[in-house]
């Protein structure tokens, strides 16, 4: 393929081609398509795995790959959305429309707009080097990152490793910077672990207590143990370990009724102190300590497919923050703040960190991101694919 026609593989165009897909999970409605249709002229060997679990919609996937020796680099995302919401849009959600230097569209930010400047980069990489650099350039993309992830990158690594595929690291292009492009790389994530306690009590008429049970004033009891004191103070890349409740429910009708039950739902985000298994027991140990003889309750954890984890800074770190130091001008942090993402299955394949667009809008009514910052992630990707290559 000549440069020209690499060069007509502007990120714009590949993020709005990716917008006008409706790939809300877990449809794709064509958006792997469109990164499929940009990798194959340039020589990758493209493959399409799909991927079932009982009770939810197969889940399309898509790898791809050139080069087979070694290292190899890998840009890894995710082509599925969220919905569009019910308020009223400025632009069409899905129409890609530019107005005022802003690309508006679900998954301007989260994160078509990152996936468009990854293949924008590598094509004008390849039309640079063409195909004999020292190494190999792999894409691990899914459509299944806004739904439960049971069926995308968790799978699709799997399907690689029993290929004998081997990756040596990769770079996440989840939306990064919380304001301006170049502010932060994410070098891990907190884990994640909800528990659903249930106080047990008995009903009865409230002008005759003595024959009732009330669980209120136990779940309250149990409430305030779980956050009485710290779970940790942080550690040396993370923040304090934190709990929230989500929902306290009674579900009580009448005022004049004890109820039978009370339940509480809470999510604790984790650092590396903990995994998901060591946090349950710390749970249940301070649960038992307040409860005593006094209170009945149950406590269910439910699995965590989302510990904790670190990608030590690096060479590799190293590299990616002087080629955003180089475009940006800005010296980036090592975060690992935020919510959960694909880079937890990516850990046990190969070191990774997240670096893409600003994602102030994401998930918003009116997600956007500024056009020229798709000019500067790709240059950026771009720096990074010759540093990585250089020998």
């Amino acid at each position: 393929m000549s440069a020209d026609t690499y060069n007509q593989q502007a990120p714009l165009h590949l993020a709005q081609a990716l917008i006008r897909c409706p790939s809300v999970t877990p449809e794709d409605r064509g958006a792997l398509d469109v990164v499929a249709d940009a990798l194959r002229p340039a020589g990758f060997a493209v493959e399409r795995p799909v991927f079932s679990e009982p009770g939810y919609p197969d889940t399309p996937n898509l790898y791809a790959r050139i080069g087979r020796r070694g290292p190899c680099l890998v840009f890894a995302g995710h082509t599925d959305v969220v919905p569009e919401g019910e308020a009223s849009w400025r632009h069409g959600p899905f129409d890609g429309a530019v107005a005022d230097g802003m690309l508006y569209g679900r998954g301007a930010a989260d994160m078509k707009g990152g996936i468009a400047c990854m293949l924008a980069a590598t094509l004008a990489f390849l039309a640079r080097r063409g195909t004999d650099f020292p190494g190999s350039i792999a894409f691990l993309i899914t459509g299944d990152e806004e739904g439960p992830a049971v069926s995308g990158t968790v799978k699709l690594l799997a399907w690689a490793r029993a290929r004998g595929e081997r990756f040596d690291h990769c770079l996440l292009g989840e939306p990064t910077n919380p304001g301006r492009l170049g502010e932060m790389i994410k070098i891990g994530r907190r884990g994640s672990l909800t528990g659903k306690l249930t106080v047990l009590g008995r009903q009865g008429h409230v002008a005759y207590p003595h024959k009732a049970e009330n669980p209120i004033p136990g779940l309250l009891r149990l409430a305030s143990a779980l956050v009485a004191e710290p779970l940790d103070r942080g550690t040396a890349h993370f923040d304090a370990s934190n709990l929230e409740f989500t929902t306290i429910d009674v579900g009580n009708p009448a005022t004049n009724v004890i109820p039978a039950t009370a339940r509480a739902t809470f999510n604790v985000r984790f650092n590396d102190d903990w995994t998901a298994a060591s946090l349950g027991a710390e749970l249940r140990t301070r649960l038992e300590q307040a409860a005593g003889s006094a209170v009945r309750f149950t406590l269910d954890l439910q699995p965590s497919n989302a510990p904790a984890f670190l990608t030590q800074p690096d060479a590799f770190v190293d590299l990616v923050s002087a080629a955003i130091r180089a475009e940006t001008g800005l010296t980036p942090a090592l975060s690992t703040t935020g919510g959960t993402s694909d880079a937890r299955f990516i850990k046990d394949a190969c070191p990774v960190i997240e670096f893409g667009l600003v994602g102030e809008t994401m998930h918003q009514v009116d997600e956007c991101v500024a056009a020229d910052d798709l000019d500067r992630l790709t240059a950026i990707y771009g720096r990074v694919l010759e540093a990585y290559f250089s020998g």
